[in-house]
């Protein structure tokens, strides 16, 4: 009895590694149904297991083969995925698998040249060496999910996969070291004891792995809310820039009224000097009122004309060069994250200059793309941590790099391709939409 509890786990093992492997390739098709996965799962582990003891004793390749056809069905229920490629891809896993059996056969042999035949009195030596089988199978699939999951965005970086994995490494070494103590003793209650501490481990393993998942996952999630955050905040500061221009619009239009009811005054009263010198105030009035930046897209300017304004009140030196931009072909919003989020961070990195303080920005639409240039002043240390450059203020910490990260996923997005670089004053940011 305790022999069909071993192969079970060790099953069960298996399928949680081929759980990981189909799951680097397609999506859930149940996402949010946990029990009806469970059940799937559960019932696919109970059928292989069932078809590997009815097929213990026959040819290798017919047992192989109702192993795939039982995984391919299971994981077409499973996952987003279509039969063919269902198929291929438990072919492959048990390719996989019997190659990582292979290599540790030939482990075993080479160490342990006494057990080249493994039956009854090395029945525990065995069973760890599969355990140990199933550690590294689990070590593959994880590598395989890394390189090329469908989710790298949650993926660990380099330095924290190394770390995750001493703990396998850990329970290969723990597991070896029980092979060799257990070595021709033949005490079967030791030998339940170690299967036991054996099969704790290897699942240990999967738990720790189930538990980072989960945790990359919650700070996924975190971070796109941070991202929405930062996005809903330029919006609002562009809307409301917008709002409060056509609040002065609709002022200058009732001064309009007013200023023509007073030169109809004066032309009815033939008094052309007085009216030549209220016009005169009227129109150098409008010209220092007239928007600095006009490109012939609303939202551009909004966005342009309101940072201008802004750049002003601090005493920013901006120089520009732009173009007309009426037919520029991107989304309002995409245009609101990239300029917004590139002036935010000029003039922010300007304000903490005590000397020059300028920003130059060229924005101009060729034939088949649009190109984009931001150059500013600096003064503080520009901080860049894993990949991403980073704020020097306490109350927005990340604020800066989230916004940075917006930009250039935003270019990406239209199949763009930006550069970034700095020297000892000047940061430059400088991007090629296509169109």
């Amino acid at each position: 009895m305790f022999v069909y509890l071993q192969s079970f786990f060790l099953v069960i093992l298996e399928a949680a590694c081929c759980k990981i492997f189909f799951e680097t390739f397609g999506k859930k098709r149940y996402e949010s149904g946990r029990l009806k996965n469970y059940i799937l799962f559960t019932g696919w582990i109970a059928s292989v297991y069932l078809a590997a003891m009815v097929t213990e004793h026959v040819f290798f390749f017919i047992k192989q083969g109702a192993v795939i056809l039982l995984t391919g069905v299971f994981m077409a229920l499973y996952l987003e995925i279509g039969c063919v490629k269902t198929f291929i891809l438990a072919a492959l896993f048990q390719g996989v698998v019997s190659a990582v059996d292979y290599c540790v056969l030939l482990f075993c042999i080479s160490v342990f040249p006494h057990m080249l035949q493994l039956g009854e009195s090395y029945g525990m030596e065995s069973l760890l060496l599969a355990i140990i089988a199933k550690i590294l199978l689990f070590m593959v699939v994880l590598m395989i999910q890394r390189y090329l999951g469908i989710d790298s965005d949650t993926d660990l970086t380099d330095t924290e996969w190394l770390r995750f994995l001493v703990f396998p490494v850990f329970t290969i070494g723990v597991i070896a070291a029980m092979i060799t103590t257990s070595a021709g003793a033949g005490n079967r209650e030791k030998d339940s004891v170690l299967s036991v501490i054996a099969f704790c481990l290897a699942g240990m393993n999967g738990v720790v792995f189930s538990l980072i998942k989960d945790i990359l996952k919650r700070e996924q999630e975190l971070g796109r809310a941070e991202v929405f955050r930062v996005q809903a905040k330029n919006q609002t500061r562009m809307y409301r820039s917008i709002s409060d221009n056509f609040e002065k619009q609709k002022k200058k239009t009732h001064e309009f009224k007013n200023q023509m009811v007073c030169i109809e005054a004066l032309v009815t009263q033939q008094k052309y000097d007085e009216l030549h010198r209220y016009i005169r105030n009227i129109c150098g009035s409008l010209s220092s009122e007239t928007p600095a930046v006009q490109t012939n897209h609303v939202i551009v300017d909004a966005i342009l004309n309101s940072k201008y304004q802004e750049m002003k009140k601090k005493n920013i030196i901006f120089i520009f060069q732009m173009d007309d931009l009426s037919g520029i072909l991107m989304q309002d919003e995409d245009i609101v994250v990239i300029l917004s989020n590139l002036l935010n961070n000029a003039i922010e990195a300007c304000g903490q200059c005590q000397e020059q303080k300028m920003v130059k920005m060229k924005l101009i639409k060729e034939k088949h793309a649009v190109i984009l240039s931001v150059r500013n002043t600096y003064a503080h240390k520009i901080l860049y941590q894993d990949g991403v450059f980073q704020t020097t203020k306490e109350h927005e910490t990340g604020e800066h790099g989230i916004g940075l990260k917006n930009i250039t996923d935003t270019i990406i997005k239209y199949g763009g391709y930006y550069t970034i670089e700095n020297n000892e004053k000047e940061f430059y940011f400088s991007a090629v939409i296509p169109q």
